[in-house]
């Protein structure tokens, strides 16, 4: 006599780890497009997550100062690491199944459609308005263009980097292997979105091109031109190598800057850091918010100036400027350098219509 054969019960963990899955996440042997949301659950990687800012105090020793900068870099390259593997995995799926929402185009007879543009490629390097990693906030700038745009974005920024290091020894090996081995699910990058700057004319040294305060001269007239000049050309010179960088190594990739929104320096700083700009117009002398208000504006346009410059004289870049975008008041910011949220998707919005307008068929 054949005996019944039992049907064993999944232990308990199996079935609340089955129950757990949420409705939205798509079955792997599944077919058909899919959002980034849905891509990013079927490569098994999290999501970005929002990473706060840590005080640690170190012994005051030249060794112990060595150790926890070695440290800190171990930490940047698994992060640089975790984010790139991240985005092979899910940006592999999205070009393998396609992207949910982005238009097919028809044949000219009008018959079967083609199949969807394949998912757009971008990279971004750059300072915290694209990495700005406080808590609860969303991130900065990429986050929120990676949901307009429906795509993941490998955003290698770091917060508090300025032009002059991005484009030093240490990272610019890191663009060149970017720009050269190309996007890491394959083929050539499409954009580079680059932030940088703002970093190297504020904060501490920022006191060597503001003249101390004096109520007869214009706000221009306050500002040490050949000193500030100086700073600029630093940046200039990054901007011009990394230029140079995608001329030779990868020059279908189009490169997006962006020019700040003229910031408010009232003295708020955010998570242990700042203020950047307050301590050097009270040392001045500046005797309220709006005088030194005048010449931030006067710093901030001659920045952007060199971006429009460089714009100008080179194939494949666009300038996204977005100075005027944000209302001259408090609410428009988080602290003395960063946008509100909503000021954040302001500018995420801009780099979304200047991208869209670059390639028309391969964004939402």
């Amino acid at each position: 006599m054949a005996r019944k054969r039992s049907r064993r019960m999944k232990p308990a963990s199996a079935r609340s780890r089955r129950s757990a899955k949420s409705p939205g996440t798509p079955k792997a042997g599944a077919r058909g497009p899919v959002t980034l949301a849905q891509a990013r659950a079927l490569a098994t990687v999290p999501a970005p997550l929002e990473r706060g800012v840590k005080v640690a105090v170190a012994a005051a020793s030249p060794a112990a100062v060595g150790f926890e900068r070695r440290k800190l870099e171990a930490k940047q390259d698994l992060e640089r690491r975790r984010r790139i593997k991240e985005y092979r995995a899910t940006l592999a799926i999205m070009k393998t199944r396609g992207v949910k929402g982005l238009s097919r185009t028809t044949s000219s007879s009008g018959r079967a459609p083609k199949a969807a543009a394949r998912p757009l490629q971008v990279f971004a390097e750059g300072d915290s308005w694209f990495d700005y990693p406080v808590p609860m906030f969303g991130g900065g700038i990429i986050p929120r263009l990676e949901q307009a745009l429906g795509v993941p974005i490998l955003n290698l920024a770091a917060a508090g980097d300025e032009a002059r290091f991005m484009l030093g020894v240490k990272e610019r090996k890191i663009l060149i292997e970017q720009l050269t081995n190309g996007c890491p699910a394959g083929g050539p990058w499409d954009a580079m979105l680059f932030s940088g700057g703002g970093n190297d004319i504020v904060d501490n040294p920022m006191v060597l091109w503001i003249r101390d305060f004096d109520a007869r001269l214009p706000p221009s007239a306050l500002v040490h031109q050949p000193r500030l000049d100086a700073a600029l050309a630093l940046v200039r010179a990054g901007y011009e190598d990394l230029i140079a960088l995608r001329d030779r190594l990868s020059p279908q990739t189009r490169l997006f800057f962006h020019a700040y929104d003229f910031v408010i320096p009232d003295g708020r700083g955010v998570c242990f850091h700042g203020p950047w700009l307050k301590p050097t117009y009270d040392l001045r002398g500046f005797p309220t918010q709006a005088s030194a208000d005048a010449v931030t504006r006067v710093l901030l346009k001659q920045f952007a100036a060199i971006l429009q410059s460089l714009e100008s004289s080179h194939p494949k870049v666009t300038v996204v400027n977005g100075q005027g975008t944000l209302a001259s008041e408090i609410s428009s910011w988080h602290n003395e350098l960063h946008p509100s949220k909503d000021g954040f998707q302001a500018f995420a919005t801009l780099f979304h219509q200047a991208l869209k307008t670059a390639f028309p068929t391969q964004v939402l």
